[in-house]
C-alpha cells in the first residue's frame, strides 16, 4: 500500500503506544510500518533530499501533533509514552485523529497560536487533499524550482554557440574534479574532431588515466549508431574510457550498447548536464539560503 500521511498514522501511533511503556523511535516506525503492511522498498523511501526516510518523518510529524495535544510525552530524550489524556481518549474509541480533530484539544490549540507553528487549515484534512509535512512542502517546491532552473540552463545550452557548449562542458568537468587545472582541461576540449573524438581530458590531476570525450549540441536523439563509432574511435585510440555528452538526450538501444560492452562509456544526457551544472555551480550563482535546523537533544541532557 501506499506511504500513509502524517495525519492517518496519528491513531495508530497513539495505539501503538497504549501499553503505557516507554518506547522508542525506532520500534514506533518497525510496528506502525508492518501494521500498514508497507513493503521494504516503501519503508525505504527517502525525501527528495536523500537525508530522512519519507515514512519515518511522517511518523516523526504525527508524533510531534499529538505531543502538541499533550497526547504524549518525552520521559527523557529517544523514547516517549502516552500520557493520562492519551489513554483517556483512547477510551472514547475515536474513529480517526487529524489536526481538526486535535484543534478540538485546549492544550493543542493554545500550543499551536502561541507558536504560531505551519498548521494547514481546518479544509485541509484527508479528504480533502493528502496532507504533507512542513519537509515535505519544503522539499517539493526546491525540486520544482530546481526543475524550473534545469529547463532554462538546457534551452540556454540549446541556444548557444558549440564553442560556449564546449566551454561549459570543461567548466562541468573541472569542478566535479576532472581534467587537472582549468586550462589543462581547456587545451584537451574543443579540438577539431579526430575520428569521433572531440577532446581529451585527465581523469584526475596526476593525470594517471586519460578519459576521451565527445560533446555534441544536438536536437535529435543520440541512437546507437553514433555510441558504436565513438566506441570504435575509442578502440582505435585503444582507450578504456569516455564520456558522450550531449544537449539531446538518448535511445534505449543507445544506453543497451554502452552495458554490454567492455569499454566504459558514459552518457550524459541535457537533462543530466543541467543538474550538474545546478550541482557544481557553472551558470548558476546563490540567490537565497535557507537553514532548516532541528533540536540537538544532547545539548539538553543533563546525564
Amino acid at each position: 500500500m501506499p506511504i500513509p500521511d502524517f495525519q492517518s498514522i496519528m491513531l495508530p501511533l497513539l495505539k501503538f503506544c497504549d501499553d503505557g511503556k516507554e518506547h522508542t523511535n525506532r520500534e514506533s516506525y518497525d510496528a506502525l510500518a508492518g501494521e500498514f503492511g508497507l513493503a521494504e522498498d516503501e519503508r525505504k523511501r527517502l525525501l527528495p533530499s536523500g537525508k530522512q526516510g519519507i515514512f519515518q518523518n511522517r511518523v516523526a510529524w504525527a508524533r510531534a501533533h499529538l505531543k502538541m495535544g499533550g497526547l504524549v510525552e518525552n520521559p527523557r530524550r529517544g523514547v516517549f509514552r502516552i500520557t493520562e489524556a492519551g489513554q483517556d481518549l483512547l477510551r472514547g474509541d475515536p474513529p480517526e485523529i487529524n489536526l481538526k480533530f486535535l484543534r478540538q484539544i485546549p492544550k493543542y490549540r493554545k500550543h499551536v497560536e502561541a507558536r504560531k507553528e505551519n498548521v494547514p487549515a481546518e479544509s485541509d484534512t484527508k479528504d480533502e487533499q493528502e496532507p504533507r509535512t512542513p519537509e515535505e512542502q519544503l522539499e517539493e517546491a526546491y525540486e520544482l524550482l530546481r526543475g524550473n532552473i534545469a529547463s532554462e540552463i538546457l534551452s540556454q545550452l540549446k541556444a548557444s554557440s558549440p564553442g560556449f557548449f564546449e566551454k561549459a562542458v570543461v567548466e562541468v568537468l573541472v569542478k566535479m574534479g576532472y581534467g587537472g587545472s582549468r586550462k589543462d582541461a581547456g587545451e584537451a576540449v574543443g579540438r577539431s574532431g579526430d575520428e569521433g573524438i572531440d577532446g581529451i581530458i585527465k581523469e584526475d590531476r596526476l593525470g594517471l588515466d586519460i578519459v576521451y570525450i565527445q560533446a555534441k549540441k544536438w536536437e535529435n536523439t543520440i541512437s546507437r549508431p553514433d555510441i558504436q563509432k565513438f566506441a570504435g574511435a575509442l578502440q582505435g585510440k585503444r582507450a578504456r574510457k569516455g564520456i558522450f555528452i550531449t544537449t539531446s538526450d538518448f535511445s534505449s538501444g543507445a544506453y543497451d550498447y554502452v552495458s554490454s560492452i567492455d569499454s566504459k562509456i558514459i552518457l550524459i544526457d541535457g537533462q543530466q548536464l543541467a543538474q550538474l551544472m545546478i550541482d557544481f555551480g557553472v551558470g548558476v550563482t546563490v540567490e537565497a539560503t535557507y537553514e532548516l535546523k532541528r533540536i540537538d537533544s544532547d545539548y539538553f541532557s543533563e546525564e
